[in-house]
């Protein structure tokens, strides 16, 4: 039987239909439905994976778009070490509101969430709205690793949640190891007995008696 070493909670986000139930399903079941509903509050799924020799298990969390549930979803920010934030390609509303998902997660979430933007449906080409360069310089100015990915082809869909997986790993063993450091600089485990031998004083002796 496998042993979890780590367990690692991602959720992904961005507006209704820019295709995060067909990411989360082709990654975690290589499936991909065409007819897929939008999703009600939230739905999840895992896999685990290798990274550096150690299985991670994933719990990827897929949130409903719509503004109705956007205070049930919030919620699930916060336990969160990694985010797929995903816009459609071929939607430009759907990256103009990238923003504001940032400062929703940014607001509710770990300040040291790992995040990713993801510019999903990269088989429509001929419909993109999106150019990659702008969707990147936005991704490098607000420290976020970037990729287009296509579900429905299966394009960059395991690299995406490889990537992020990787880097939360990485960034958890650092963390782990300076902690480990620290404790063992720490006061208490340099203190180094001294032993100091009791005293004792010279007080001049009391005469019972004294020649009057």
């Amino acid at each position: 039987m496998a042993l979890f070493l780590l367990a690692f909670l991602v959720v992904l986000i961005g507006d209704s239909g820019v295709g995060k139930s067909n990411l989360l399903s082709r990654f975690t079941r290589n499936e991909f439905n065409l007819e897929s509903k939008s999703t009600i509050g939230v739905e999840f799924a895992t896999r685990s994976i290798q990274v550096d020799g150690k299985t991670i298990k994933a719990q990827i969390w897929d949130t409903a778009g719509q503004e109705r549930y956007r205070a049930i979803t919030s919620a699930y920010y916060r336990g969160a070490v990694g985010a797929l934030l995903v816009y459609d390609i071929a939607k430009h509303l759907t990256y103009e509101n990238v923003e504001r998902w940032l400062k929703e997660l940014r607001d509710h979430a770990d300040s040291n969430i790992v995040i990713m933007l993801v510019g999903n449906k990269s088989d429509l080409r001929h419909l993109r709205a999106v150019p990659t360069d702008e969707a990147r310089a936005f991704a490098e100015k607000n420290g976020l690793s970037f990729i287009e990915t296509s579900a429905l082809d299966s394009t960059n869909v395991e690299a995406a949640f490889q990537t992020i997986l990787t880097e939360i790993y990485r960034i958890v063993s650092q963390k782990q190891m300076s902690d480990r450091r620290e404790n063992d600089m720490s006061p208490s485990n340099n203190v180094v007995p001294i032993h100091v031998p009791p005293t004792t004083e010279n007080k001049p002796k009391m005469q019972c008696c004294q020649n009057i």
